[in-house]
């Protein structure tokens, strides 16, 4: 096998066991192969499922990019003699993340680290008090711990929900922290730089923005306390020991389609047992739905991570796009291009499902049938598989600033 460096590692699509509430998952010693499944083999894939510790990518994809225990790794490999050892030992590569740490805002330099989810919170609270004028703090429901999806609304020279609505959520999956970075950096940049930059200025008066860094609140903090691979919410199935639901699959759009999402509660695409039964899938619909009768949403953003792409519905059928197909690829376009004038890092952009893999049940479909948003896209930012999920510290403020530039260029064309 090669041996390629990866430091901090990708975070988990498909978990195979429960993992208790009360112990810190150790990954000491676990490895990521990424493994070319054998053609024409029947039940390989069934089988890794069943060895590996997380599964990162559970598309259609001919690669698979797994995460295995010591005690497994030869039991993978048997099973798929073409593998790369990405990170050789995950537990290591943790820690270039860095500890979570907290700085006054606003300020570029809370954008250097790592946050603890009360940081967050107070980030919101400490930027909105400082634009009291044109801002406010907002929620969405609560979580299944009775966390609230907090937010923070911002607006422009119209006044407080006068113009278009512009939607961004992050970190519905909770392993994905540099969304919640890039979702911040979005309200920091709208509000500090308003009063001197005049692009800035254009797209505050131009629309209402409802930004919601954390509405998997009760994963993320999971993720930092006990496990931090987790991806799904914190919901319990009566029928199961297994625990959590992708929020990200429980949307009432499509839920029903099979093929782009799991019944299988111990998968990490589990859907749930019904459409919109997530807690925080209610609240983010009531949200969604009460924009689209207030004035209407021109942009929604669904910020994840890793991969490098800018997707648009649909994500449920391969063979369908919405009828303003070509005014989303225009501002995708643009967007990957301006991103990449900032640093050079290159996105892949596309409709979500014939691009990277079948959905079911997620943000964009709804949002762009139910919710009647002009413009509907999935970001997956850095990176396509060297760091992962889990960027170190020293790559945040590149990321959050070269997709600012990407998303305030379809600002100015929406």
């Amino acid at each position: 096998m090669k041996s390629l460096l990866w430091t901090p590692f990708l975070l988990s699509l498909a978990l195979a066991t429960a993992i208790p509430r009360d112990a810190k998952v150790d990954y000491n010693g676990y490895k990521v192969l990424r493994i070319e499944l054998p053609k024409d083999v029947v039940g390989v894939e069934a089988q890794i499922n069943d060895l590996a510790a997380h599964i990162l990518n559970p598309g259609k994809g001919k690669q698979l990019d797994v995460v295995v225990s010591p005690d497994n790794i030869d039991s993978i490999t048997e099973l798929a003699v073409n593998s790369t050892i990405i990170a050789d030992d995950i537990g290591e590569a943790f820690a270039e993340e860095g500890e979570f740490a907290s700085y006054a805002v606003p300020s570029e330099t809370w954008f250097t680290a790592y946050h603890s989810y009360n940081d967050h919170l107070q980030f919101l609270r400490d930027l909105q008090g400082g634009f009291a004028g044109q801002s406010e703090i907002i929620t969405a429901g609560t979580s299944v711990q009775g966390r609230a999806l907090t937010g923070i609304h911002i607006w422009g020279s119209g006044g407080k929900g006068s113009k278009p609505a512009v939607l961004f959520h992050g970190t519905v999956h909770a392993r994905e922290w540099i969304s919640t970075m890039a979702v911040e950096y979005m309200a920091w940049q709208l509000l500090t730089k308003y009063s001197t930059d005049a692009s800035v200025k254009a797209v505050v008066d131009k629309f209402d923005f409802y930004i919601m860094p954390v509405v998997n609140p009760d994963g993320f903090v999971y993720s930092q306390t006990t496990d931090r691979l987790w991806r799904k919410n914190r919901q319990t199935v009566s029928s199961s020991s297994c625990v959590g639901r992708d929020i990200n699959r429980n949307w009432p759009y499509k839920w029903e389609v099979p093929g782009g999402a799991s019944t299988n509660p111990c998968s990490e695409t589990f859907k749930g047992l019904a459409p919109g039964d997530a807690p925080e899938n209610k609240g983010l619909v009531a949200q969604v739905n009460q924009l689209r009768d207030l004035r209407g949403i021109r942009l929604y953003l669904d910020i994840h991570s890793y991969g490098q792409y800018i997707l648009w519905p649909y994500g449920y059928n391969c063979n369908l796009q919405p009828e303003n197909a070509a005014a989303h690829r225009s501002l995708a376009s643009a967007a990957a291009s301006a991103i990449s004038a900032v640093s050079g890092t290159r996105y892949t952009i596309g409709p979500a499902c014939s691009t990277l893999y079948a959905t079911t049940g997620d943000s964009t479909d709804y949002t762009d049938v139910t919710g009647q948003a002009t413009y509907s896209y999935t970001y997956e930012l850095r990176d396509t598989g060297r760091y992962g999920f889990s960027l170190p510290a020293s790559q945040i403020q590149a990321t959050v600033r070269e997709t600012w530039a990407g998303v305030l260029s379809m600002l100015r064309s929406a």
